[in-house]
């Protein structure tokens, strides 16, 4: 980031985060040995949450925080508001964005799923079309009978909400019926950008749309959800023993999701 366009601090928000906006996962894990990127200075004294025509803002200096594409970060809950610049006061004499989860989320619904909700519904439903928890080991049978422990009450509850999202074994596509996928679209259409983000995001991490689901309704905390989504390299580490890299993979993406569903909690 330029410091000559800290200014009146808007202008560097908006260059903050589009150092951290939409990378890879894998890229957020740290590799030994990786050059560090180059962190911008805090420019502020005092954050705070605080309330303006657009809604719950985040102030810094008595300044509203903006979005990389320079929308005010106005989010829906006072809680939401205060968490956020709880984010922005723990920043110490440089500002890493890539700590500040719920406030990358809160950029991602105001920037990017507003403005194309319908595309990132369809990305979504798109995962359910191949859930991971409809694709099942047919060997060993020890790995298939926790499979099946895990995620056929996933499958259950789904059809409950008139998801009936069909299993099978391998590897080779099974397309679901599109009453189905229908279902999962209307509960997701009644979600707001924010919950959008949100889903979105679970989804990602878990490689679930069932999974995502069910932590965005409340259905699974997020520690239940990611043991359910890593059963496969959960079991894979109990045979093989762990593996540095794939843990610390692991970790990062356990992390990621407990703070996605944090965000979504704070939205009630």
């Amino acid at each position: 980031m330029d410091n000559k366009d800290k200014g009146d601090g808007t202008e560097a928000v908006a260059s903050i985060f589009d150092l951290a906006r939409n990378r890879a996962l894998d890229e957020q894990v740290a590799h030994p040995g990786a050059e560090k990127p180059r962190l911008p200075k805090r420019f502020y004294k005092k954050a705070e949450a605080g309330t303006r025509e657009e809604g719950h803002v985040i102030l810094l200096d008595g300044r509203t925080v903006k979005t990389p594409s320079k929308r005010v970060l106005a989010v829906p809950g006072r809680a939401l508001a205060e968490a956020i610049a709880g984010e922005w006061e723990a920043q110490g004499p440089d500002i890493n964005p890539r700590v500040m989860w719920l406030t990358r989320l809160a950029n991602t619904a105001i920037d990017l799923v507003e403005p194309r909700r319908a595309e990132v519904i369809a990305e979504i439903v798109n995962f359910a079309g191949s859930d991971l928890v409809c694709y099942r080991a047919d060997h060993p049978q020890a790995l298939a009978a926790r499979q099946a422990a895990l995620w056929n009450p996933l499958l259950g509850w789904a059809a409950e909400q008139g998801i009936r999202l069909r299993p099978t074994t391998g590897v080779l596509h099974i397309t679901q019926d599109e009453s189905s996928l229908a279902a999962y679209q209307r509960v997701v259409e009644t979600f707001d950008p924010f919950r959008i983000a949100g889903l979105h995001n679970a989804v990602t991490l878990t490689g679930s749309a069932v999974i995502g689901l069910a932590v965005a309704l409340g259905r699974l905390t997020p520690e239940e959800a990611f043991d359910i989504a890593y059963v496969d390299e959960n079991w894979q580490m109990e045979l093989s023993g762990e593996d540095e890299e794939e843990r610390a993979r692991l970790d990062a993406r356990r992390s990621d999701l407990l703070e996605t569903a944090r965000f979504i909690r704070l939205l009630d």
